[in-house]
């Protein structure tokens, strides 16, 4: 018999809170079947570059969000694994080695989970949190390239490790967020980590690839080498920067700047080729304050690329200071809302000299007609990271409560109150 479960993830992003609700379905073989029961996607408040800046519109729009796609599921949700990003976010690799428990006999997993324990036991500062600890390969008697050491036998386990930090103040800030929507977060994951579970192939992992996250205010990367992730970090630039230069370089507004980079990006994909550079763009079809005609080869060649082209640099800086340049042969993967920008392909793999793809989630079924999109990367990576985590939890792991409000929106409701009281 299959076992259903259900599992739900919440994106808190620079430009968007997205909410995904999916049952799970295990048969005796341990094959998944994901199927989307419930989504939703609303305009970020409150957050700027990856980090809570005003919790109380951070708050009241991950309510927004987590209320529409539980009325589409039609669960309540009490638990939910939450993505964490921003420049706070930084990683490093770790050695352990301990001491086989019982050296005439297989190594268990107690060995397992020792010797991970001993590759986490770094140094950090008081301001920051291990949120990841990820193991790249075990070492058994000095034998190398072992993914799974369980039931072996040997005298002296090691681990490569790779760790990932968040500073203690975006962590209790984002726990705080979403403590007051009435949700308790399961786990809050690394989001270049989490879309990485929904865009990448086992095959780009193990060849070495590096995943490119392109948000709203920021940009993750995810560096894969031989299956497993060997570096993270996150640049302080995204898709919101391509839209300043737009609202600048054009004189309209941000809103106005935002819908001329969609309208370029929907135009792409409805030819399903490169946008003639040659044409003109109305301005009036996206706003109607302006009337005025731009040459999209101004608007690509002369603002929106120098900015993906700094993007990109940025990225190759990183690859190059940790020596991972020829350690990639599969390329770089595009996923987020920014991989969707006009012509990004060809100027990205003109900038890092690698192959380049878009990346877009997969092994996802059921309501997945607006998730199969590369802005719902992370959000669906929430998902399979969870399903991967084989949670047991029952179908009614969301419990068919009255949710009370969180304590910031009634406060408000209770001022507001006493304003009408004489």
């Amino acid at each position: 018999m299959s076992k259903s479960n259900i599992i739900s993830g919440i994106e808190v992003g620079s430009s968007k809170i997205a909410t995904l609700v999916a049952q799970v379905q295990n048969d005796e073989t341990g094959i998944q079947d994901i199927n989307v029961v419930g989504v939703s996607s609303v305009e970020s408040r409150g957050i700027k570059k990856g980090q809570i800046v005003d919790i109380e519109e951070a708050v009241e729009a991950i309510v927004e969000s987590v209320e529409a796609a539980e009325r589409m599921a039609g669960y309540n949700l009490a638990e939910s694994y939450i993505s964490i990003g921003g420049a706070s976010i930084a990683s490093q690799n770790s050695h352990g080695v301990v001491a086989v428990s019982n050296p005439n006999d297989e190594i268990v997993s107690d060995d397992v989970d020792r010797v991970i324990e001993a590759a986490s036991a770094i140094s950090l500062p008081t301001s920051r949190e291990l949120i990841h600890v990820l193991p790249r390969e075990f070492l058994v008697d000095g034998d190398i390239g072992v993914k799974d050491p369980i039931g072996m036998s040997g005298i002296r386990l090691e681990v490569e490790t790779h760790l990932i930090t968040a500073s203690s103040a975006s962590i209790k800030n984002l726990k705080k967020a979403v403590n007051e929507v009435g949700i308790n977060p399961i786990e809050l994951v690394y989001s270049g980590l989490a879309a990485s579970y929904a865009v990448l192939t086992k095959t780009e992992k193990e060849l070495g690839c590096i995943l490119i996250d392109i948000g709203g205010g920021t940009t993750s990367i995810a560096i894969y080498i031989d299956g497993a992730i060997a570096y993270s970090a996150v640049l302080p630039v995204g898709a919101k920067n391509v839209s300043n230069d737009i609202a600048i370089g054009l004189q309209v507004s941000l809103e106005t700047a935002e819908k001329i980079k969609l309208s370029l990006s929907d135009a792409e994909k409805k030819l399903k080729k490169k946008v003639d550079e040659e044409d003109q763009l109305d301005l009036s079809s996206v706003s109607l304050s302006d009337s005025k005609k731009v040459s999209k080869k101004i608007l690509i060649d002369g603002i929106i690329k120098p900015r993906l082209n700094e993007i990109f640099s940025m990225v190759k800086i990183q690859l190059e200071k940790e020596g991972l340049m020829k350690n990639v042969p599969s390329g770089a993967i595009l996923t987020g809302g920014g991989a969707e920008t006009v012509n990004i392909e060809e100027i990205a793999k003109r900038s890092l000299g690698l192959p380049v793809r878009i990346g877009t989630p997969r092994g996802l079924g059921g309501l997945v007609d607006d998730v199969i999109n590369p802005d719902f990367a992370t959000v669906a990576g929430l998902i399979i990271y969870g399903a991967s985590k084989n949670v047991n939890q029952p179908l009614t792991y969301f419990s068919k409560k009255i949710k009370l409000p969180s304590t910031t929106i009634f406060n408000k409701l209770l001022g507001t109150i006493k304003d009408l009281l004489p």
